[in-house]
This record gives C-alpha cells, structure tokens and sequence, in this order.
C-alpha cells in the first residue's frame, strides 16, 4: 500500500458499516480519502476521530442517485484534491420485497443505487483518472455473494449485485480494448453485521435473526480485502474476491 500513500481515494456510503471501515484504513495508510455520504455528520465525526493518523478524510455530502450531485462532487475532488486515483463503490441498498408484488419504488431504489448510481461514480472517476493521463488508478466495487448465484430471499437486491458482476467484467474489457491499465475489481462478502437491515428498513428481517444464530463477517474484514486489492503489484489484476465467515451456511 506504501505507493497509494498521499494520493486521493473516493468512497462512497462512508458515513457506516463497510464504507466507514474502509475510509478508516486507507486514512491509516496514509491516503486523503473522500467520504461521500447523504448522512455526512456520521463522516465528520469518524474525521475528527482520524486526526492522529497519516491521511486525511474529506466528509463530503453527497446523495450519490443523484447525478448532478455526484458530478459536484467530482468537480470538487478534481479542483481541490487534484483528481482521483482510487474509487470504492460502496454504497448500496436492500430491500425484502416481492418479485411478484414489488412495490417498484423498492425495486428503482435498488437499481439506482446499487447499479445506476455504482456506474455514475465510476464514470465520473474514470474520466477524472484519464483526463490526467492516469494509468495505474484502481476502481472497486463493492459486491456482494449475492451476486454470483447464491441463493437469497432478496431477489431484487441479488439481481442488482448480478448486474454488477457484469459491470465489473464489461468495464475490465473495456479497459484492455483501450490499452489502460487502470484496474477494477469486485470485492463480494458473506453476511456481514453492518446497520444495511435497519437502513434499508426491512420488514420481514430484522438484525437479531440475521445475526444472533450466524456467523458475520465484521466490516473491518472487508476493509481487509480492499486493503489486499489494493496492495497488489500493478500488474496483477485481482478481478473476483470471495470472503465469508466460517460456517456460512447460504
């Protein structure tokens, strides 16, 4: 990780959970990490608690769903920071409703966030990353094992997650037709104990059921993995990394 230090990461849904871990290492490596979030208070605070450490986080409200907003973030970044070097997109929404009875507004919040608004963000970070003539920038995505066929009473949400599958492998394409060596990557976790079932206000799941009898990961553990992706030689190309807690039982 030495030669990320001092260069400019962006992660989005960095105000909890999985989001916050990771702004939280790469500050500690010494990276100047942007934190986009709506709830942008939550990230002030984990900014002061940072203050000791190498890097530095930049709490920045942003609804990324929003594309007018994620391109001021953009413009902002660029303008202030000098570009972006690395993405993780974080950010992202589940919902326990039916493929049969919806509703549709669970379904779009779903897709806008966890596929629309993922694209958006890398678009706008790609276009940062070239317009500097970056070669060795890194984008992430947050995933999910949802994504790669495991079964789920979240159907919608494992089609969101399918889709960024997709994506990941599409965009890697798209970056050797073009000669870059910028990196993607899909990062893809088990159960993990964050606050996603009280945020995203599930009805029929609640985090004591989902947690009290499973094994979880922590977030940190996913921060772990994006920290390994990260840390790889810039000719290795880490396209897939599964992790889940000992004893997952999907």
């Amino acid at each position: 990780m030495e030669r990320w230090s001092g260069r400019v990461a962006v992660v989005t849904g960095a105000s909890a959970g999985i989001g916050a871990a990771i702004a939280q290492e790469l500050v500690k490596k010494g990276l100047k990490v942007v934190g986009l979030a709506r709830r942008v208070e939550r990230v002030q605070e984990l900014e002061t608690d940072l203050k000791s450490e190498p890097g530095q986080l930049f709490p920045l409200k942003c609804d990324v769903t929003k594309e007018h907003e994620v391109k001021e973030a953009f413009k902002w970044i660029d303008s202030s920071l000098g570009g972006v070097d690395i993405l993780v997109n974080n950010a992202g929404v589940a919902s326990d409703n039916s493929l049969s009875e919806g509703p549709v507004e669970h379904w779009r919040s779903i897709l806008d966030l966890n596929v629309l608004a993922l694209s958006i963000c890398t678009k706008e970070a790609l276009q940062s990353m070239k317009g500097r003539g970056l070669d060795d920038g890194h984008i992430v995505h947050i995933n999910s094992i949802a994504g790669h066929g495991f079964p789920t009473r979240l159907f919608m949400y494992a089609a969101s997650k399918h889709a960024v599958t997709a994506l990941t492998e599409g965009l890697r394409r798209e970056l050797v037709n073009q000669k870059s060596r910028i990196r993607v990557s899909s990062v893809s976790p088990g159960r993990v104990k964050t606050e996603i079932v009280t945020a995203s206000k599930m009805r029929s799941i609640t985090p004591e059921n989902l947690y009290s009898n499973n094994p979880y990961l922590e977030a940190r553990d996913v921060a772990e993995a994006v920290l390994y992706v990260l840390g790889t030689p810039p000719h290795v190309q880490i396209q897939e990394l599964t992790l889940i807690p000992v004893g997952e039982g999907f």
